[in-house]
C-alpha cells in the first residue's frame, strides 16, 4: 500500500480534492448551484460564523451524500464514559496508577469508543467549559461505525500500538510518539493492528493553538510545517441493511444512529478547520545554557486558553529528551505546589526520577495545590552528582496534560480500576532533613 499523503501547516488555508475526480473543488465559489460531479456542498463550523477571521475556523466539503442522512440519535451505554464529576468524593490526593490493562481479545473485543474511560474532569460541555481525561484501551477495530464528539476537541496521544485513523477529510496513521488532533464535530473511525493503548484530552472551551514564544523569537518548540493535516480520500460505498453505526458524544453522552452509506464520502474540501497529527521528535527543546531548572511551561506543544491571557484550559507539554548544562543547579523537576492540575503520562522509556513505579501506559495526576516532586533517592542522587553536560531522558517521552481547572477524579479512576497505586505517598517518606544552623557558606 503506498505511503498516506499528507499537507504541511498550522491554522493554514488547505484545499484537496481526491485524484480520482480531478476538478472537484467548485472554481471561485463556495456553493455552486451544482457542485462537479453531482456533489453536495456542506460547510463544517468550528467557530461562530462572526468570530474574529484570526480565530475563525470553517472548511467547506464536497461530498457524495450530506451527513445528515441517518436515522434518528438514541442512547447508546458506555458505562466508563462520564462527566459526572460529583459522583465520587473529591481526593487531594498524589495519585498514580500503573498501566491500564488492556482487555484480552480471547475474551472481549473492545473498540476505540468502547475502551474509552473517563480518568478525570471539569466543567460542563453544555457550557462550552471545561477538560476531560480519558485513557483508551482496546484491541479491535472499529467496523462500520465512525465517532464524532459535539463536544470539544480530542487531542489523542498513543502509548501501544498505530492507529489508522479514517476521518472526513481523509486518512492518517498515527503511531507511538506522535499525537492527533481530531476538532469538534469531524466523523472518525479508528482501526488498530492489535492491542492499542493510550490517552486523550479533550477540551470544551474552543480549540488548541501554538503558545505564543515571546523573546524566544520567530522560531523553536512546535514549528507550524511539522503539521500535517490528511489529503482528501473517500469510499462510495453501501453498508447492506443501513447499519453503519454513527456514534455522536453529545452532552458527555453517547448516542447512535444508522445510514446505509460509509461517512467518508467527501471528494474534495478546502478551509482551515482540519484534523491533524504532529512527530514529537520534531519539536525544537529550549533550555536552560547557565542556571536553574526553568519552568516546564517551555516545553508547551499545544495549548487550549482561556479568557486569562496566559492562563489554559489544557496544555499538552511533553517532557523530551534533552541536554542539560546548568552549573550549580538542582537538575531535576524542584519540589512543586501548583495551582494548575498536572496529569502526567509515559509515551515510552521510562520516567527518570521515579523509573520503577511511573511506566507507559500508567500515569499520574498532582491536583491543586497537591506537593509533589523527586522522591528520597532521587534527591540524594542529583544533590550530589558531577554537573557536567549530560544528555537526559534519551529513549524516553512523557507528557503532561495540565488544566487551570480543579479536576475531579471517576469512580472507575479512583476506585474501581485495578491499577490504582495505593502506596504512591511511600516514595516520599524516606527524604530526611538536612538542615544545619551551623552551616557557612564557602
Amino acid at each position: 500500500m503506498a505511503p498516506l499523503r499528507y499537507l504541511s501547516g498550522f491554522g493554514s488555508e488547505f484545499a484537496s480534492e481526491d485524484p480520482r475526480c480531478p476538478g472537484s473543488l467548485p472554481k471561485g465559489q463556495n456553493t455552486p448551484q451544482k457542485c462537479p460531479y453531482g456533489l453536495y456542498a456542506e460547510q463544517l463550523s468550528g467557530s461562530a460564523f462572526t468570530a474574529p477571521r484570526t480565530h475563525n475556523r470553517r472548511t467547506w466539503l464536497y461530498r457524495i451524500l450530506p451527513s445528515a442522512v441517518h436515522t434518528p440519535f438514541s442512547p447508546v451505554e458506555q458505562p466508563y464514559l462520564t462527566h459526572d464529576w460529583k459522583s465520587s468524593d473529591p481526593n487531594p490526593n498524589q495519585m498514580r496508577w500503573h498501566p491500564f490493562p488492556i482487555p484480552p481479545i480471547d475474551k472481549e473485543k473492545v473498540d476505540w469508543v468502547q475502551g474509552l474511560h473517563t480518568i478525570c474532569g471539569a466543567g460542563d460541555p453544555c457550557a462550552r467549559h471545561g477538560i476531560a481525561i480519558y485513557a483508551y484501551m482496546c484491541n479491535t477495530s472499529m467496523v462500520d461505525t465512525c465517532m464524532y464528539t459535539s463536544d470539544g476537541d480530542f487531542l489523542i496521544v498513543p502509548e501501544k500500538g498505530t492507529l489508522h485513523i479514517t476521518t472526513e477529510l481523509g486518512r492518517m496513521d498515527v503511531v507511538n510518539n506522535e499525537i492527533c488532533v481530531i476538532q469538534q464535530g469531524m466523523r472518525f473511525s479508528v482501526e488498530v493492528d492489535g492491542e492499542s493503548r493510550g490517552y486523550v484530552m479533550e477540551v470544551f472551551d474552543t480549540h488548541f493553538e501554538l503558545p505564543c514564544l515571546g523573546p524566544i523569537g520567530a522560531n523553536g518548540l512546535a514549528n507550524p510545517r511539522d503539521f500535517l493535516t490528511p489529503v482528501a480520500w473517500y469510499e462510495d460505498r453501501k453498508v447492506p441493511h443501513g447499519r453503519y453505526t454513527v456514534i455522536n458524544k453529545y452532552q458527555g453522552k453517547l448516542f447512535q444512529a444508522h445510514q446505509d452509506q460509509s461517512p467518508f464520502n467527501v471528494v474534495a474540501w478546502h478551509g482551515n478547520y482540519v484534523p491533524y497529527k504532529y512527530n514529537l521528535e520534531n519539536f525544537c527543546v529550549v533550555n536552560s545554557v547557565s542556571f536553574d531548572h526553568l519552568d516546564p511551561s517551555i516545553f508547551t506543544v499545544l495549548t487550549c486558553q482561556s479568557v486569562k491571557p496566559g492562563v489554559a484550559i489544557g496544555d499538552f507539554v511533553i517532557i523530551p529528551p534533552r541536554w542539560e548544562v546548568q552549573a550549580n543547579t538542582f537538575r531535576p523537576p524542584y519540589y512543586h505546589r501548583n495551582c494548575m492540575t498536572e496529569f502526567m503520562g509515559v509515551i515510552k522509556g521510562s520516567d527518570e526520577a521515579k523509573e520503577e513505579g511511573f511506566r507507559p501506559g500508567g500515569a499520574v495526576l498532582y491536583g491543586m495545590m497537591t506537593p509533589h516532586g523527586p522522591d528520597a533517592a532521587y534527591f540524594q542522587g542529583a544533590s550530589n552528582a558531577e554537573l557536567k553536560p549530560q544528555r537526559v531522558g534519551e529513549g524516553t517521552m512523557k507528557f503532561m496534560f495540565e488544566s487551570s481547572l480543579s479536576l475531579a477524579l471517576t469512580e472507575w479512576s479512583q476506585k474501581t480500576c485495578e491499577c490504582v497505586d495505593a502506596e504512591y505517598y511511600k516514595c516520599w517518606l524516606p527524604l530526611k532533613s538536612h538542615f544545619n544552623p551551623d552551616w557557612k557558606p564557602e
